[in-house]
């Protein structure tokens, strides 16, 4: 019995570690693409498993992106590392059960009046759907106050 758990701890490192990778460019202010695994959802991605409707505004481009700025701040969970632009920002979320660090990424196109948006797991292959649920819940806080249409 102690050889079985000892083998199951040592392979599920290796699939973790073998599905772990960095965080984003960081010297880029675009959204970086999605893997190929499933624990990935950004708004520049076209095929189902990564795709994601970017926020559509309803308000000014700055007003909006003041707004999601200090929506991510009050999240416990959100931390802002870099690229903090007027139109770029780049954060680490945790989650609450194991501590992963999952990269999220924003990118302000006032042109389109949207703002695109990525949430990416560093490890593992599938986030059951937790980079999707958090992108997700953005938009409804940033609906519930008018700043983003709501889906």
């Amino acid at each position: 019995m102690k050889v079985r758990c000892i083998s199951l701890i040592v392979v599920m490192t290796l699939l973790v570690s073998g599905c772990s990778t960095t965080g984003p460019d960081s010297m880029s202010n675009e959204l970086s693409p999605c893997p190929a695994t499933p624990n990935c959802v950004c708004s520049d991605g076209e095929d189902l498993v990564h795709g994601i409707a970017p926020l559509k505004l309803e308000v000014a481009a700055g007003v909006a992106w003041s707004a999601l700025v200090a929506l991510l701040e009050e999240d416990q969970s959100i931390t802002v590392i870099t690229n903090r632009t007027e139109d770029y920002l780049r954060a680490e979320a945790r989650t609450a059960l194991f501590g992963f660090v999952d990269d999220v990424e924003f990118k302000a196109r006032p042109e389109d009046n949207e703002i695109a948006m990525r949430s990416a797991s560093r490890v593992g292959f599938s986030d059951l759907g937790k980079n999707r649920r958090r992108l997700e819940n953005i938009r409804s806080a940033l609906a519930d106050q008018g700043i983003v249409v709501g889906r």
